[in-house]
């Protein structure tokens, strides 16, 4: 297990003294200024190969952590649909893979929070509410995508997460999904799943990380340059080690993160979900948050106007900004009212490159049109 930054990669400096003051307000306002400087070189620069996001699961989520208590609605849940990011890049002239929060869903559902809110559910509804799609290895094969070739696994925190069939377990008894991948994880983070705090335990998988293999982890303390156009930046709060993903594409900057779980929770006072202007006004507030574990909710406002601050803005919605949640709110007839404002759905940019051993040193080709795909609600 190594510390620091990975092979290849480099570290991000521009946030350092911002993230080191102390009091939450002048940290917030340096942070926003720092962010902007950094925004407009990273905008500036080359861009990733290409990105594409794959579905996991739909799952039903508490409508007062999706929106902070600001949602006005009848509704208990709301229900999100959770995607992994595929994105390729060059790194120092090398093609890489990155897969983005690859969830294994027989780990996510033994996460306590799920298992007792499955034993007050029939199984028929739960089928229901908590639709899988293909098995990501089969949708990333579909793509000429490898598990083997895969070479950065990273999530944007790891609530819900089990490791141990992603890295496989030092006992053999687990295989490695992406065997030949390095995990990038923030130290802080995989430090607190040793001893979590009761603030904590509902939402970490037991025994995630027990016996893994080491061998392919980095532990994190910063923030990382992956490679042309891709960046992992620190975004603490919703949990201590929470990043969020960077991606300069054709349409623009794009952000991935579970921070807000919809477009609405960066942009409310451009939201027609009820209760988010108002909450807004009444709190003097810019930002909503996902708020399932609020003991560092300062710590999250400040990350998301981290986020809203390094992305670019939706071109056929301007009011809102181009931050992908990584578990989208998705409209349902289960929760009248919290349809989003603006879905975002999928991102497509450039042309995959397969991995097959042929492959990798080949020059990547972006399509024709380098385009992002996204949906926005008709006004």
């Amino acid at each position: 297990m190594q510390q620091g930054v990975p092979p290849g990669a480099s570290s991000i400096a521009e946030l350092d003294a911002a993230w080191s003051i102390g009091s939450p307000g002048p940290r917030l306002r340096a942070l926003r200024t720092a962010a902007e400087k950094l925004r407009d070189r990273f905008a500036a620069g080359p861009r990733a190969v290409a990105v594409r996001t794959l579905p996991i699961i739909f799952s039903p989520y508490p409508t007062k952590h999706a929106f902070f208590g600001a949602a006005l609605s009848p509704a208990p849940f709301v229900v999100f649909t959770h995607r992994c990011a595929v994105v390729q890049f060059l790194q120092r002239g090398e093609l890489k893979t990155l897969l983005f929060n690859p969830t294994d869903v027989p780990g996510a559902r033994s996460t306590p929070y799920f298992e007792r809110l499955a034993a007050g559910v029939p199984e028929r509804l739960q089928k229901v509410i908590a639709k899988e799609f293909a098995p990501l290895p089969q949708q990333l094969a579909e793509l000429g995508i490898r598990g083997e070739d895969v070479d950065y696994v990273a999530y944007d925190h790891l609530h819900v997460q089990d490791l141990r069939p992603i890295l496989g377990t030092e006992d053999g008894r687990t295989a490695a999904r992406y065997p030949n991948a390095t995990l990038l994880v923030p130290k802080v983070e995989w430090d607190d799943m040793d001893d979590l705090h009761p603030m904590q335990r509902a939402w970490f998988v037991r025994d995630g990380k027990l016996g893994v293999k080491k061998d392919r982890i980095v532990l994190t303390t910063g923030d990382l340059a992956l490679g042309d156009g891709v960046m992992l930046l620190r975004t603490p709060g919703h949990t201590s080690g929470n990043q969020t993903l960077f991606m300069s594409t054709a349409s623009g900057v794009w952000g991935i993160s579970e921070n807000g779980t919809c477009a609405d929770n960066w942009s409310p006072m451009d939201s027609r979900i009820p209760g988010l202007r108002a909450f807004c006004r009444r709190q003097d507030v810019d930002v909503v948050l996902n708020a399932n574990t609020p003991e560092r909710g300062a710590d999250q406002y400040t990350s998301m106007v981290l986020e809203r601050t390094i992305v670019d803005r939706v071109a056929r919605a301007p009011g809102f900004v181009q931050m992908f949640p990584s578990s989208e709110v998705t409209p349902s007839p289960l929760s009248p009212g919290l349809r989003p404002t603006i879905l975002h759905r999928a991102i497509e940019h450039g042309a995959l490159v397969p991995t097959a051993p042929s492959a990798r040193t080949a020059t990547p080709v972006a399509s024709p049109s380098g385009r992002v795909r996204t949906w926005a609600s008709p006004s």
